[in-house]
């Protein structure tokens, strides 16, 4: 769709213009906590299942399993994903699509579902406002990873067809403004003089 990559193009460029100092000042900030670069790298599945090397900034220590106070906060108000603007203007992503998963799932996709991999991966969807708390959900599972298999990626997959077969532009602008609000309800007392919540 040429509108899309269009818009994508032009809204990613014009929010990393707006953005791009408390960019820089968030990746010094995340280095010095982490004591290395504040970017981390990872492959995800892209689209076509093309492997693509995705750009977020560090919220977990080095043993990949404790996430610091300062990696809650960006993932929080979802800062962390911030960096994934760079992918979008590379073509990597677009804004609205199934979120960029770790090869083994989306990959491995079979007959009808496959089509999903038509889409380029977006940096919000249907199932990311689902799901925007997807970490909590899991860690109230006895096996998360099982829950996560044969539950969640199950409802994704479905919800992403449901996306596939009935995506527009309007579509995509009204999933970017409810993420938007979404973010915001997350992080902000609308009631009480917009305090922050902790």
């Amino acid at each position: 769709m040429i509108k899309k990559r269009v818009f994508d193009i032009i809204f990613s460029f014009t929010l990393l213009i707006i953005l791009i100092v408390p960019m820089f000042i968030i990746w010094i900030i995340t280095s010095i906590c982490f004591m290395s670069n504040g970017l981390f790298f990872q492959t995800r599945v892209g689209q076509y299942g093309m492997f693509f090397t995705i750009y977020k900034y560090k919220t977990l220590y080095k043993d990949r399993k404790r996430i610091s106070k300062w990696g809650l906060f960006l993932r929080k108000t979802k800062c962390d994903e911030l960096p994934q603007l760079i992918n979008i203007i590379k073509g990597d992503m677009s804004f609205v699509g199934p979120r960029p998963d770790l090869p083994g799932l989306y990959d491995t996709l079979k007959e009808k579902n496959r089509v999903l991999l038509k889409l380029k991966p977006g940096l919000t969807s249907e199932t990311t406002l689902k799901y925007f708390e997807e970490e909590k959900i899991l860690q109230m599972q006895n096996n998360p990873q099982r829950y996560n298999n044969e539950v969640i990626f199950q409802d994704k997959v479905k919800m992403n067809l449901n996306y596939y077969y009935n995506r527009n532009f309007l579509v995509d602008l009204k999933i970017i403004l409810k993420t938007i609000i979404k973010i915001l309800e997350k992080n902000f007392d609308f009631k009480n003089n917009l305090k922050w919540k902790k």
